[in-house]
């Protein structure tokens, strides 16, 4: 997919937020849409302009704190006690920020939380994966890409990533009824997230997935906390 189908993409989760896609066996069904936080024991282990513009300016704050930034479009850095908002494609992991927020369509959000070292991240991606070119940046917009950049900042940090809860959210149906051709975005957004969970063995406690509504989620990174709202932010 071109950038110019992500450009439309996301303008569409803008306009006109969240069907959920068909069961899979093990899982909770999200057609109308999943909405559950389970204790860890039911599945076990297992704002900001454009992205670059995102990414540029983060680089050279990592610069100045003597670090350099992840090799990903669309991270973002984070001062001690920030309420960080990610944007679509961009992506956070570390305990400086107070919170980490970010609004959903279409897009999926996965959290992750390590209750004893108290960080955590979120990542916000608008597809799944794609066909990445040899040598190409890796790039937060795709959720293969955005989560392997979260693992890799966990690892850096001295954890492995079955010591992480993590929580699940967005994938609606943000294409009106009356549209000829659906790209299923959403749902194909949802199946992903689930496989990354499984492949990266993080701990599920928390999924509300499908339906057509937006979702406002926040991860509290000092209690591991994380809200999720329906409907439109006010």
């Amino acid at each position: 997919m071109t950038d110019r189908d992500l450009r439309t993409l996301a303008a569409r989760v803008a306009a006109r937020v969240g069907t959920a896609p068909a069961p899979v066996p093990g899982r909770p069904p999200a057609a109308a849409a999943v909405s559950a936080v389970a204790p860890a024991s039911a599945r076990g282990p297992g704002a900001a302009g454009p992205v670059a513009a995102a990414s540029a300016g983060n680089a050279s704050g990592a610069a100045r704190r003597g670090g350099a930034a992840p090799a990903i479009t669309g991270w973002r850095a984070a001062h001690p006690g920030q309420l960080l908002m990610l944007m679509p494609g961009e992506l956070h992991f570390g305990g400086d920020a107070q919170a980490i927020k970010t609004l959903l369509g279409s897009c999926v959000a996965l959290t992750l939380w390590h209750a004893k070292r108290r960080i955590g991240g979120m990542c916000h991606f608008l597809l799944p994966s794609r066909p990445r070119p040899t040598g190409a940046q890796a790039d937060g917009r795709f959720g293969e890409e955005a989560v392997a950049e979260l693992v890799t900042q966990l690892e850096r940090h001295g954890c492995r990533s079955n010591e992480f809860t993590a929580h699940l959210y967005g994938g609606a149906d943000t294409l009106a009824d009356d549209v000829g051709v659906k790209l299923n975005v959403g749902e194909r957004n949802i199946e992903r997230g689930w496989a990354l969970v499984d492949q990266y063995g993080f701990t599920l406690d928390g999924v509300d997935v499908g339906d057509n509504v937006p979702r406002t989620v926040t991860l509290e990174l000092a209690t591991g906390s994380v809200a999720c709202r329906r409907g439109n932010p006010h």
